[in-house]
């Protein structure tokens, strides 16, 4: 009787823990499953020959409607900013994130032909509490790019606010230019020297 008492307890707490499990897994999203059907929505159109051939400020406009959806731009406008961030005003933070985003968008499309003849693979994720890595590969006949995205969960949507290409994080990367205007420039000679790249990307000009 008392074997019978222990396997009923044992078999009742282990279906309790696989219903808190299935549970878990149901409550918490599963940061690859969001973010690869944006991606592979920016990727189909980017590969669209027609769409492809509108002015470049139209393709922005279509693509950050996407990529809204799973990019954070303020997060990582804050993040790119870094301490700065507390000592501009509400307005300063909009202006800044407004031409911050405009520059990724251009940045992105117009190097986005070095990419196109890639394959995207989603290889692996890692979650950590709030905070999870996309990993991925473009994958090309002659080299293979390791492409993470750094996610934050917000309320139940995994949100990327950093892009990590071969190592090279983008907001560690933009973080060290813009603090050198800041330090040399202060605000408004960094408004000058993002409205500059932007209007050269318009035209379809490399960022340098």
């Amino acid at each position: 009787m008392q074997n019978f008492q222990r396997s009923f307890v044992v078999l009742l707490s282990l279906f309790f823990f696989a219903l808190t499990v299935s549970q878990l897994a149901a409550a918490n999203p599963d940061p690859t499953e969001q973010l690869k059907p944006v991606i592979d929505k920016v990727v189909s159109l980017l590969k669209d020959t027609e769409f492809r051939t509108r002015p470049v400020v139209d393709q922005s406009e279509v693509i950050v409607k996407i990529v809204s959806e799973r990019f954070d731009f303020r997060e990582m406008s804050k993040r790119v900013m870094g301490k700065q961030w507390r000592t501009l005003s509400p307005e300063q933070q909009d202006q800044f994130i407004a031409l911050f985003t405009k520059l990724l968008q251009y940045v992105y499309i117009n190097q986005v032909d070095d990419y196109l003849d890639k394959k995207i693979e989603f290889i692996d994720q890692r979650i950590r509490r709030d905070r999870a890595e996309v990993k991925t590969l473009l994958v090309g006949e002659d080299k293979t790019i390791p492409v993470s995205y750094i996610m934050l969960l917000e309320k139940d949507t995994w949100m990327a606010y950093d892009i990590v290409i071969e190592g090279v994080s983008l907001i560690r990367n933009y973080m060290e230019q813009i603090s050198t205007v800041l330090r040399d420039e202060k605000f408004a000679g960094l408004i000058s020297m993002l409205e500059k790249k932007i209007t050269k990307l318009e035209a379809g000009e490399k960022d340098e």
